[in-house]
C-alpha cells in the first residue's frame, strides 16, 4: 500500500523555513556589521536554504503518490524534480561564494572587524543549522522523502560552511585578516559537492534507471510453485518509496483461474519483499519461453 506523507513533509519544511529565515537574518546583520565577505557569502547560502524550503513546499504539494487519470503512475517524481532544484540552488550558492572571494583577492585592502559577542551570535547560528540538518534527515529517512533528505544535505552543507566561516573569523579576531577570503574557497567546493550528491541520488529516478536487479525478481518468481519461466523483466522507481515491476510469465496451468492464482502469489511475494510496489505480469503460452531475463 502506498502511503502519503506529504503532511509530514510540509510540517518539517515550514519549521525549517522559519529557522532558516532567522539564521539568514542573523548572518546578514553580523556580516554587514563586521564587513566579512565569507559571512555575507554564508548569508547568501542561507538564502538558498530558504528558497529550497519554499521549492520543497511547492513540489510536495504536487507529489501525491496516488494515481489519477492524467498521472496513472502517481506524482512522486515531483519530489525528485524539487531535489534537482535544490541542487541548482547549491550550484548558484557555490558560484556566488567563489565570485565574492575572487573579488576580495583582486580588490584587496578589505578589513574585517569582529567582536567576541558577534562570534557568540554565530554559535547560535551553528546550533540552529545542526538542528535543522539532523531533524530533516531523521524525518526524511523515516518516511522515505527525497525532498527532505536532499534538503538535509543542503542544511548539512550550511553547517560546514558556518564552521569554516567561524574558524576564519576567529582567525581575523586574532589578527589574520587573509583567512576571511581564503576560507571562502573550500566552503564553495563543499557546497558544490553537496549539490553533486543530491543530483546523483535523484537523477536515476527521473530517467527510470533499474530499481531491482532482474535476477532477484526472476529468482522470487521461479520459487513460486507453478511458474515455469520468467523473462523480459523490468523495474523502475526507488526502493522503499515506490517501485514498478513488469515481467512476462509462463505458468503451468490449464485454466485462467489457476494461472491467475499463481500470478497473484508471485505478486504477493514481490510486494512483501519490495513494498510499496505496483506489478504488471503478462502471462504467455509455453511456446514463448525465453532465457532472456531482461531487455
Amino acid at each position: 500500500m502506498i502511503s502519503d506523507n506529504r503532511a509530514t513533509v510540509r510540517k518539517v519544511l515550514i519549521i525549517t523555513l522559519l529557522l532558516n529565515l532567522f539564521v539568514m537574518g542573523l548572518k546578514a546583520v553580523v556580516g554587514t556589521l563586521t564587513g566579512s565577505l565569507s559571512l555575507l557569502a554564508d548569508a547568501l547560502h542561507s538564502v538558498t536554504d530558504s528558497a529550497s524550503n519554499i521549492l520543497g513546499l511547492i513540489t510536495s504539494h504536487f507529489s501525491s503518490p496516488n494515481p489519477d487519470r492524467e498521472h496513472p503512475y502517481g506524482h512522486q517524481k515531483f519530489e525528485a524534480v524539487g531535489a534537482l532544484g535544490i541542487a541548482m540552488f547549491l550550484g548558484i550558492a557555490c558560484f556566488e561564494i567563489l565570485q565574492g572571494a575572487v573579488d576580495g583577492i583582486l580588490k584587496g585592502g578589505h578589513i574585517v572587524k569582529i567582536s567576541a559577542p558577534q562570534l557568540w551570535l554565530l554559535l547560535i547560528v551553528l546550533g540552529v543549522n545542526i538542528f535543522v540538518a539532523y531533524y530533516e534527515r531523521a524525518v526524511g529517512t523515516r518516511i522515505g522523502s527525497a525532498i527532505l533528505i536532499a534538503d538535509a544535505k543542503h542544511a548539512m552543507s550550511d553547517v560546514w560552511v558556518t564552521i569554516s566561516v567561524m574558524a576564519g573569523l576567529v582567525g581575523v579576531w586574532l589578527g589574520y585578516q587573509w583567512l576571511d577570503v581564503v576560507l571562502a574557497f573550500p566552503v564553495a567546493l563543499f557546497v558544490f559537492w553537496s549539490g553533486w550528491e543530491v543530483l546523483k541520488e535523484n537523477l536515476p529516478y527521473l530517467v527510470d534507471q533499474m530499481a531491482i536487479a532482474p535476477e532477484v525478481i526472476n529468482a522470487i518468481a521461479l520459487s513460486v510453485p507453478g511458474v515455469v519461466n520468467c523473462h523480459d523483466i523490468a523495474s523502475r522507481g526507488v526502493l522503499g518509496r515506490q517501485v514498478f515491476i513488469e515481467m512476462h510469465l509462463i505458468v503451468d496451468a490449464k485454466d485462467v483461474e489457476t494461472a491467475h492464482r499463481i500470478t497473484e502469489e508471485v505478486e504477493r511475494q514481490l510486494e512483501e519483499r519490495f513494498n510499496p510496489a505496483r506489478i504488471l505480469i503478462h502471462v504467455e503460452p509455453p511456446a514463448y519461453k525465453s532465457n532472456q531475463i531482461t531487455f
